[in-house]
């Protein structure tokens, strides 16, 4: 197999997808995503620890991901829509080796879906858990859900007036397995917010009409609250993906993606020119610049027009002009007429990549330049991408996991 290096770490290419002329290259270290999954678990014990893979993991790709994470010992999931947790269901076939949550709810005529494919609903209103009640009673089998429990996010979950109802009527929530209560922390990135503490209080309270329950409410950031947040089951997404959990003291997850574009084309240019459309950088003297395969049909945001950087190892190259759907361009200016490889100076040429998120500039760092966060930069991560799945040379191939 071929062999890829960032620093020390030698890996070997477990698949590669996607197109196979493309101009960029989205490299996916799946060891890093099972050492943060480790990390996670380790800090929530004894708390279970789950995984969100909605979204397509992030952007990552749902497959790789959730098989990575069910070696490493994840046994619970987590979705945002149906047709998700039906693609996982396929991926992780055996239902009783993995319980797949779909956060959004259950719609009217969907029960029979989620029964067929072994799926459990998280119940966010009173209509659901009456639906979902009903549908357990006339197939006999008392069926698995959740139900969530707003506690301040107001976005999904039962308000406080339904809570009343079902606090004050147990008997709603008979007829099914009630496998899980859970909620939902809105500051959770900000470990000083006021509103942490309070719902944390609010959810340790409700919880108690559920004597002998699994509780949850902390997911990514949540984890590095506190023990007081983790009750029995914690549920990581964006951590698991290398993104920092809050601003307080340095990034514990492992980095987990290199995006690499590759250059079209090489130029010198000098004034009266400029840049880009709108014409919106206009040059100073005689730069040299480099057009790179990526643009905001691949998910480069466009407000890092004239303010994202490239690197070419630590050096980092501006983007001059603006980011245009399928190009950007660089100022090569900081490298003089070549750079330094291994200990050699060497010439870039069209052909060479620059890395655009890499060991030099992650996704926070990205995710800054873009005011906007990391969630943003990696969902955005587009289809044309080649992608390649990387991990330790004695960890099985993707294809193997299916074996």
């Amino acid at each position: 197999m071929a062999t890829w290096t960032v620093t020390t770490k030698t890996m070997v290419i477990l698949e590669e997808t996607g197109p196979p002329h493309a101009g960029s290259l989205l490299t996916i270290d799946l060891d890093a995503i099972g050492a943060n999954y480790r990390l996670l678990a380790e800090r929530a014990h004894p708390a279970e620890c789950a995984a969100v893979v909605k979204a397509d993991a992030y952007g990552l790709g749902v497959g790789p991901v959730a098989r990575i994470l069910a070696r490493q010992g994840c046994a619970t999931f987590f979705v945002a829509h149906l047709d998700e947790a039906i693609e996982l269901r396929g991926i992780l076939p055996r239902v009783d080796s993995a319980a797949i949550y779909v956060l959004n709810g259950l719609l009217s005529g969907e029960e029979a879906t989620f029964h067929a494919h072994g799926l459990r609903p998280v119940l966010n209103d009173l209509g659901q858990i009456d639906r979902w009640s009903r549908y357990c009673s006339a197939e006999s089998k008392p069926l698995p859900a959740a139900i969530q429990l707003d506690t301040g996010m107001s976005r999904l979950g039962l308000p406080l007036s339904e809570q009343a109802v079902l606090f004050a009527q147990p008997d709603l929530a008979s007829r099914f397995q009630l496998s899980l209560v859970m909620s939902h922390l809105a500051c959770a990135d900000t470990p000083e917010h006021p509103l942490n503490r309070t719902q944390q209080r609010e959810f340790s309270t409700a919880i108690q009409h559920f004597p002998g329950v699994p509780a949850s409410i902390a997911a990514s950031s949540g984890v590095f609250l506190g023990p007081d947040w983790r009750f029995d089951l914690v549920r990581p997404g964006v951590c698991l993906y290398g993104v920092k959990p809050n601003d307080s003291g340095p990034n514990p997850m492992a980095q987990v993606i290199r995006l690499q574009g590759k250059i079209l084309q090489i130029h010198d240019v000098d004034t009266p020119r400029t840049v880009g459309y709108g014409a919106s950088h206009r040059i100073g003297g005689p730069t040299r610049i480099a057009t790179v395969a990526a643009g905001y049909a691949d998910g480069l945001l466009r407000i890092l027009s004239n303010r994202g950087v490239a690197h070419v190892g630590e050096i980092a190259l501006p983007i001059l002009g603006r980011v245009s759907m399928d190009l950007i361009t660089l100022d090569l200016s900081p490298l003089g007429n070549a750079t330094e490889t291994g200990g050699a100076v060497t010439p870039l040429q069209p052909g060479d990549l620059v890395d655009l998120i890499g060991p030099y500039r992650d996704v926070d760092a990205v995710a800054a330049d873009a005011d906007t966060i990391g969630y943003e930069i990696l969902t955005s991560l587009g289809s044309r991408y080649r992608r390649r799945y990387i991990g330790a040379p004695s960890a099985p191939s993707i294809a193997e996991a299916h074996a």
